[in-house]
């Protein structure tokens, strides 16, 4: 799909959402809407296109969010459309931060995480995922079932330093994902955020060989206001033989 459609699609969820929000006479909602074009390459595959669409609402009872991926091919196989909703929350424990979260998705998916933080500014978490491995398109391009550690240092509530490690403990335990995100403000309403990823894990070819990795990525988000820009590349994406580019744009109304 063209550029120019997902701006109009992008355009037009966000006039429905604003004349649903001008109905309301409770308090403003918060929304976010993010578009997502994905590059796909790999040396033994034909180049590939996919788009997303997120709207995400946050209120008192959490985040509750719906998208939309399709990526059209020739090959029936290859051909996917997607649906997928979701709900996450965080809840002060003492002096514990806890954060469960819920998906599901058309084709019978579902799944779950439950996180737990502690500290201010040095702080600490660990977490796990679980799903019930029906078919999935991952756009947290994590390891869904896995194990999570976290921690890092916030300056104050512009800046901050963080780690992230998530492996895989159930279908593909050799397969992981380290993060080292650095997150600046840059004026009272400009962000921008740095995202390096190194993943290792085993990869599959279509002729069954398998190969050991080991690669860096990076994901770099740009914030305003009211508007962000994300530019990303993960290599061998969700430990597959494809190399993604992504550039996902968004607004908050």
């Amino acid at each position: 799909m063209k550029v120019t459609r997902l701006l109009a699609l992008q355009a037009l969820l966000a006039v429905v959402c604003t004349s649903v929000m001008s109905m309301a006479q409770a308090e403003e909602p918060s929304f976010k809407l993010t578009t997502g074009l994905l590059m796909l390459k790999a040396a033994e595959d034909p180049s590939a296109r996919a788009w997303d669409v997120n709207l995400r609402h946050t209120s008192s009872y959490g985040n509750v969010w719906v998208g939309y991926f399709r990526q059209a091919d020739p090959d029936p196989v290859v051909d996917t459309t997607q649906v997928r909703v979701g709900w996450d929350n965080t809840y002060a424990v003492g002096t514990w931060r806890v954060t469960p979260s819920l998906q599901a998705a058309w084709g019978g998916f579902w799944g779950g995480s439950l996180n737990v933080e502690r500290g201010e500014a040095w702080y600490a978490g660990a977490g796990i995922g679980r799903t019930n491995l029906s078919p999935y398109v991952n756009l947290n391009f994590d390891p869904n079932d896995a194990l999570m550690a976290s921690g890092g240092y916030r300056w104050n509530a512009h800046e901050s330093l963080g780690v992230q490690w998530v492996r895989d403990n159930r279908e593909n335990p050799d397969q992981r994902h380290l993060h080292l995100v650095y997150r600046r403000g840059l004026s009272e309403h400009e962000r921008l955020t740095l995202d390096l990823l190194s993943k290792a894990g085993t990869i599959t070819f279509n002729s069954g060989e398998t190969q050991y990795i080991h690669k860096l990525g990076l994901a770099v988000t740009y914030d305003w206001h009211q508007h962000f820009v994300r530019f990303a590349y993960d290599p061998n994406v969700n430990f597959s033989t494809q190399d993604m580019l992504r550039v996902s744009v968004g607004t908050r109304f």
